[in-house]
């Protein structure tokens, strides 16, 4: 495998993906069933043993259950009688989906692109992948091609679309124990050609179907695939670029190629410097639907947005994951935050989009009070959640403090004190709720 030269694929990051900020990731299995998982913590901040007996991602139930000792097993039971993980593709029916209503309000939240998960470590294809036979989403449950509705429905909204693979796992293909240890994972996965072979023929189906702008990997890529031969990796890379020169791949094929980084809650910060890099969570602390979240686990539009503007101010994209219920609907919670941010956003796109990070030597963030910068050619702007007035970390000789004004033309009461510009934050039109933002201009 060491033979490939991956690195001819480098090349810079194509400009579309690292002026788009925002994108939502939608996690929508045969998991959303159950909908059920312990909403424990964060990726990153909890212990292997708590993570894997008590995962909170829902979208790991058929994994879940087969710890041993694992309240998720026990709820299986006590709920499902032990019944067969497959029974859940037959009782999702999808009943309710509007690809165009959902998408739309994806669009009006913000988002230039959308990635649903095209196939889960379940190994259940949500297209009529080859070598699937049945078990998919065309056949059963749904009845229908689930990519096909996001495809089509992002690009009529005008967002780019790509596509999640879980090339690294996929339980229902290979006979793997319950993982229990991160470093499980990596050493049990599937290696073999013939998994290999299998993954590589569902991605290129997914690239020559749907024309993705995003392939998003996740875990590893089969070690026996990593080569420039048939049904190689090098020769999947080749094949999508060829057919979108403008596509973007992530991080999570092994030491390889990429286009960009990813950190996914608290875990791989380290990949959030340096080039182009993506956050990824959910909103609340699961990515597929889990019916035990509620108003305390998860992000209202007020946390998203300053999330978002935490991320797209230290240069990143954010990819915010909903996970629909088994009928296609959002919950209220999810929806409400999506809608918060669909409000803050008609007015403070221009806060988000098309952004640069903001030079120390000009201004500093700052958590009291609550402050993120981002930069346009019209100036840089301050992301403030606070009220009333407040001290901003800026350097006054970069900027003319005359010019404070919200991004609805308001002009606001600004003037030089010690530590940066005293700004006083007033109430305008009824959709700039959250965050107040203040634009500077440039001297």
């Amino acid at each position: 495998m060491s033979d490939v030269d991956w690195g001819r694929f480098e090349r810079p990051t194509p400009a579309w993906f690292t002026a788009a900020k925002l994108g939502i990731f939608v996690h929508w299995g045969a998991y959303s069933v159950p909908g059920w998982a312990e909403p424990t913590g964060e990726l990153g901040a909890l212990d292997d043993e708590t993570w894997f007996r008590h995962n909170p991602y829902a979208e790991w139930y058929f994994n879940t259950i087969r710890v041993d000792g694992s309240p998720a097993q026990a709820h299986h039971r006590e709920v499902y009688g032990g019944r067969p993980y497959d029974d859940f593709l037959d009782q999702w029916r999808a009943e309710s989906f509007d690809p165009v209503e959902l998408v739309g309000l994806f669009a009006r939240a913000g988002a230039r692109y959308v990635i649903p998960t095209t196939k889960h470590h379940d190994g259940i294809t949500l297209w009529d992948a080859p070598g699937t036979s049945t078990r998919n989403t065309v056949h059963r449950g749904p009845k229908r091609d689930l990519v096909e509705a996001f495809a089509s429905a992002a690009r009529a909204a005008g967002l780019r679309f790509g596509v999640y693979y879980s090339g690294g796992l996929d339980w229902h293909v290979t006979d793997l124990p319950a993982l229990d240890t991160h470093h499980g994972v990596h050493t049990v996965r599937p290696h073999d050609e013939a998994y290999a072979t299998y993954a590589y023929l569902h991605v290129q189906d997914l690239i020559d179907r749907y024309s993705p702008d995003v392939l998003w990997n996740d875990i590893e890529w089969p070690d026996r695939g990593k080569h420039d031969r048939s049904c190689g990796l090098a020769r999947l890379f080749s094949h999508f670029y060829a057919k979108n020169p403008d596509g973007v791949v992530n991080d999570r094929w092994g030491d390889t190629h990429w286009d960009f980084r990813c950190s996914e809650y608290q875990a791989y910060r380290e990949s959030e410097s340096g080039g182009a890099w993506e956050n990824t969570r959910g909103l609340g602390l699961s990515f597929g639907y889990n019916q035990n979240e509620d108003e305390s686990v998860t992000l209202d539009a007020r946390g998203a947005v300053k999330h978002l503007l935490d991320v797209v101010s230290r240069g990143g994209n954010l990819l915010l994951n909903v996970g629909p219920r088994a009928d296609g609907t959002l919950s209220g919670l999810q929806r409400a935050t999506l809608e918060g941010m669909a409000q803050w956003m008609s007015v403070n796109a221009p806060a988000v989009h098309d952004t640069s990070v903001v030079p120390s030597s000009v201004a500093s963030p700052s958590d009291d009070p609550w402050v993120r910068w981002t930069s346009d050619a019209q100036g840089v702007t301050a992301v403030v959640d606070a009220d009333d007035e407040v001290v901003l970390p800026l350097h006054t000789d970069a900027v003319d403090v005359a010019s404070a004004r919200t991004l609805l033309g308001t002009s606001l009461d600004a003037e030089a004190c010690a530590g940066g510009v005293r700004v006083v934050l007033v109430p305008g039109d009824p959709r700039a709720t959250l965050p107040h933002v203040v634009r500077f201009s440039l001297r």
